[in-house]
């Protein structure tokens, strides 16, 4: 099963260079082997259940453990993958 992923890190600090929480976040997915769209108001990532679901436990531990606040998620079912349906 294909799920997808968006995320948002808190606090936001304007403009110049993302937070480090946020960017700690996008290399978490990237060492589990994940390519994230990484922008100024969150983060979306698309993989297999197998591989998402524990890297965003890992998200969570590492966004909390660099300054995070707070953290917002939502998962969804892809709907490309007509697997799963």
């Amino acid at each position: 099963m294909m799920l997808r992923a968006e995320f948002t890190t808190e606090p936001f600090e304007g403009e110049g260079e993302p937070p480090a929480h946020a960017v700690a976040a996008r290399d978490c997915l990237r060492s589990a082997g994940l390519e994230p769209d990484f922008g100024p108001l969150g983060t979306s990532i698309t993989g297999d259940r197998a591989t998402l679901l524990p890297a965003l436990a890992q998200v969570v531990e590492t966004a909390l453990d660099t300054g995070a606040h707070r953290i917002t998620l939502q998962v969804t079912v892809d709907s490309t993958d007509d697997a799963g349906v």
